[in-house]
């Protein structure tokens, strides 16, 4: 009552605030207008009536905001939840069930009432002769068919079973000529049914109802149980597409035979002919009864292998190289039984929804599934023979191309995994499509869909090409770094060019196949590259070092200032070039130290490893001997050297380059040569020689001086020096030992140093 006053009273406000707003608009030609322009003001002009009229207004606001929220409300529990709408529908059908079944017992009991009409046993009993006629008939030339065909099931296993190429393409050819065979025979008895209905038994090429429901119903029956005996054939180990035991086949094979059977020719036949000739009542009662039983039966049957099946799937989880495979595999052995139950719910609620286009929709959908698995399971065997094993090259790529079948194995897998999981996607697609869940064939038609399939071949069509690229381009370089035949070996500066170039085409030619890639699925790389740009140039003010460092590097590399293995000073260091890059030199010094210089820090670089080096030495002898006598000897220390064939290889000039005095030092005459050598030689020659001049210097008498200490002792006050106690030691046989080590001029083999080339460089430079 209230919220209709309330209402009401908004109403009527409403109301009067229209005539109100309707007589300021026009002319007033009434005195009812009048009094209601005088009531208004005197409303408004008494404060009581003022704030007591408001106060009405706010009242009247409330109530309305509360009707509107009990109105949604309403409305949102008029429309029912999607959880809502699944209770809604499965309630109706166990409503529809029960009444069904009711239905079904009721008219069972009113059978035998005088209301219905008399039943013509004469006649039902001529139609079930003629009937189990055409019945015998058919299933007599078709096992009889069946048994001739058993010999060419037999001949098609052992050429599966035999050795020989393409084992694959031979098992799937073996089971496609089982398959046919078998149609064939379903089909001969189907027609031999027919042709037994219409001239043996029928009068004028007629037939009886019930004769042909039951052939309708034999072809589809069979032609699924062909679909069975494909999928697990039980006898013949290599026309069976699933991988399993002999024993478990037969299991499967037989239990899904006795469903077939029992759902097939109650649904098909016992059903229509309830129907026609007792009542449809009854024969719903009877097809709600088939699919009742059905169903349980394949619950019971799930549930006793839900254990054994689970391991089986385990195991070959547990044996696949396929992650995804071995992903789906486990999921699928924990949830295969909920699968197996939801399939034989969906088709006893088709049967007892949709009685007539159940079992045709159903066994569409299962072939449909079945043939979508088993091409797709051959596809990937195919492609695990194919792509998924690695991939061997011929003896004579394998020697110009050493890293080619490794680097082409790297991508060979990804390329595996990548149709793999796309094979994966299309088969569930189909399934998908089978039942209705997804339109394929819309999709496919559709624009999205023809944009996807485009961007799909373009894309794959880019990496294959940037892969081809990469291939070649590395191999082209590995040929030029490792020649096979007897084309010369690279130098250094190539192998150091060579490498560069190497990494900075592996890095375009990614950038490029990114962009090109990501243009390609629609993204707009025009704010990439801009974004790039700027980045670009905020890098470049922010890490000026490096950008010196890649300018110098590559000018460095350009003069060929430095290669690998040379040997070079750079930044102050001395060492062994071992890892040239675009920003950075890396060194190896003689103590083994590793030293990573950037090229901005390069201020000066000494290369010992360019055509030729020299030995420059420099030996100093006393002032009180002859200058020309000890050139002579220098001339015969190099003469010996040269007698070394190992030292003589190293020296490109046979003659000693005698430079003559270049100081007379504090102490020594310094006599200065020079022999040239080949480069990274010089050191173990300079060392060489050193050792001879030694020898032949001490042979002479020579003296080469050393710096003398003079010892002071002071003086006393008086100017004379303090004694100065001496003790001279003598020891004769030291100076025996001495005088003997004198005499020799040669000492023995292994008192020979051994550095390596391009290993032995002094670091006094």
């Amino acid at each position: 009552m209230k919220r209709k006053l309330a209402s009401s009273l908004l109403m009527a406000l409403l109301f009067a605030f229209s005539m109100n707003v309707t007589v300021l608009a026009e002319p007033a030609n009434s005195s009812d207008n009048e009094g209601h322009y005088s009531a208004l003001a005197d409303t408004l002009e008494n404060e009581q009536s003022r704030e007591k009229l408001i106060t009405e207004l706010r009242e009247l606001a409330k109530a309305a905001e509360g009707m509107n929220e009990e109105a949604s409300s309403e409305a949102l529990v008029a429309e029912p939840t999607f959880a809502r709408q699944i209770a809604n529908k499965t309630q109706s059908i166990a409503q529809e069930i029960v009444s069904t079944v009711g239905a079904g017992f009721s008219a069972l009991s009113a059978l035998g009432s005088e209301n219905e009409t008399p039943f013509d046993w004469q006649q039902a009993l001529d139609e079930i002769f003629f009937l189990l006629v055409v019945i015998a008939g058919t299933l007599l030339v078709f096992y009889v068919l069946r048994s001739l065909a058993r010999h060419a099931f037999s001949r098609a296993n052992h050429w599966a079973e035999a050795d020989g190429e393409y084992p694959v393409i031979r098992k799937f050819s073996a089971i496609l000529l089982a398959a046919v065979i078998d149609l064939l025979t379903v089909t001969l008895a189907w027609v031999t049914g027919y042709v037994v209905a219409l001239f043996a038994i029928g009068s004028n090429g007629e037939m009886n109802l019930s004769q042909s429901l039951f052939l309708n119903a034999f072809l589809a029956i069979e032609i699924f149980k062909v679909i069975l005996r494909t999928v697990f054939a039980g006898r013949d180990d290599a026309l069976r597409l699933i991988p399993i035991s002999a024993e478990s086949a037969t299991y499967w094979h037989i239990w899904l035979v006795r469903l077939t059977n029992f759902i097939g020719y109650g649904m098909l036949l016992v059903v229509p002919l309830v129907n026609l000739n007792i009542n449809p009542v009854i024969g719903q009662l009877v097809s709600v009864l088939v699919v009742l039983s059905a169903f349980i039966y394949a619950v019971i049957v799930i549930m006793q292998n839900r254990v054994s099946v689970k391991q089986r799937l385990l195991l070959r989880a547990q044996q696949a190289t396929f992650s995804f495979s071995r992903v789906t595999l486990g999921i699928l052995a924990r949830s295969w039984h909920i699968l197996g139950i939801v399939y034989f719910a969906v088709l006893a609620i088709a049967l007892l929804l949709r009685p007539e286009d159940a079992l045709p929709m159903m066994l569409k959908a299962t072939f449909q599934t079945i043939l979508a698995l088993v091409i797709g399971g051959l596809l990937a065997k195919f492609l695990a023979k194919t792509i998924g094993r690695p991939i061997q090259v011929s003896a004579d790529l394998h020697s110009r191309f050493p890293m080619l079948e490794a680097r082409v194995n790297g991508f060979v897998p990804n390329i595996y995994k990548t149709l793999r999981i796309l094979l994966v996607v299309v088969v569930a697609a189909i399934i998908l499509d089978a039942w209705g869940i997804f339109s394929l064939s819309a999709w496919l038609a559709s624009e999205a869909g023809i944009h996807t399939i485009g961007t799909l071949i373009s894309v794959a069509a880019i990496l294959i090409g940037a892969m081809a690229i990469w291939i070649g381009l590395a191999s082209w370089i590995e040929h030029r770094l490792n020649p096979s035949d007897n084309n010369q070996m690279p130098t250094a500066r190539a192998k150091t060019l060579l490498t560069i170039f190497r990494n900075a085409a592996a890095i375009a030619l990614i950038i490029m196949t990114v962009m090109i890639v990501l243009a390609e699925i629609g993204v707009n790389i025009g704010p990439l590259l801009a974004g790039a740009g700027v980045l670009g140039l905020a890098i470049g003010f922010g890490a000026q070092k490096l950008v010196q460092d890649v300018i110098t590097g590559v000018f460095i590399q350009m003069e060929n200032a430095i290669n690998t293995g040379d040997i070079v000073t750079a930044g102050g260091i001395t060492g062994t070039a071992e890892k040239l890059t675009i920003r950075s030199l890396g060194l190896r010094d003689l103590s083994g130290t590793y030293h990573m210089i950037p090229f901005s820090s390069v201020d000066t670089v000494s290369n010992f490893m360019r055509e030729f080096a020299y030995h420059v030495g420099e030996y100093g002898v006393a002032y009180r001997e002859n200058t020309d006598e000890v050139i002579v000897h220098l001339r015969e220390a190099f003469a010996e050297l040269m007698a070394d064939p190992e030292q003589r290889e190293k020296i490109l000039v046979d003659e000693l380059e005698v430079h003559g005095i270049t100081a007379l030092a504090d102490s020594s005459v310094n006599i200065r040569v020079r022999i040239k050598t080949l480069p990274g030689t010089q050191w173990g020659v300079g060392r060489a020689y050193n050792r001879l001049v030694k020898q032949h210097l001490d042979a002479a008498g020579i003296e080469i001086p050393f710096p003398h200490m003079t010892i002071y002792f002071g003086q006393d006050k008086d100017g004379s020096a303090p004694p100065a106690p001496l003790k001279m030691v003598g020891d004769a046989n030291s100076a025996i030992q001495l005088e003997q080590k004198s005499d020799k001029t040669e000492s023995s083999k292994s008192s020979k140093a051994n550095p390596k080339n391009k290993q032995d460089f002094d670091e006094e430079h």
